[in-house]
């Protein structure tokens, strides 16, 4: 079975990210999808809201897809999870030279693991989680942008804050 772990803050996951996903799960049979505990990184959500709504996300896709959470190296939680390939979406040159530095760096630390891109689908090109967060706090409509359990619990937030 060829495995891949998807990592990333997913804060808030958005449509693009399920496109990785679901990609993802054309080229390889389950996909980790794991969202990094950044305690330097101002979130949104919590690691624990974020596990749920992915869970929620993809629920659907059954024993092809486990969410989990992780702190420290990609390359140790890879080697915890006896799984040799990171899947990593791209959307634009920016984002290639990011990514080409995380890799070569994983690389270096665990010359085991290798790095996988796939492009992201041309709807979502422009879409990040840190400009659908700005959008958000700027009272921009992000309902297209993101699941709707996600954009039901930014929804909330936003109120919440209004309260």
């Amino acid at each position: 079975m060829s495995v891949a772990i998807y990592p990333g803050s997913f804060d808030p996951m958005t449509n693009g990210h399920v496109s990785i996903i679901k990609s993802g799960l054309v080229v390889f049979d389950k996909l980790i999808v794991a969202v990094l505990r950044n305690p330097r990184k101002e979130a949104l959500f919590t690691v624990e809201e974020r596990v749920e709504m992915i869970r929620e996300e993809l629920g659907g896709a059954g024993k092809n897809v486990e969410v989990d959470s992780f702190d420290g190296l990609l390359v140790e939680y890879c080697k915890k999870k006896n799984v040799r390939v990171v899947l990593r979406g791209l959307r634009a040159v920016a984002d290639f030279e990011y990514e080409l530095q995380m890799a070569n760096m994983n690389r270096h630390l665990n010359t085991q693991v290798e790095t996988v891109f796939l492009m992201a689908n041309d709807a979502y090109f422009y879409v990040s989680s840190n400009i659908v967060k700005e959008a958000w706090r700027l009272g921009g409509d992000v309902n297209r942008l993101v699941p709707k359990s996600v954009a039901q619990r930014l929804n909330e937030k936003m109120a919440a804050s209004k309260g």
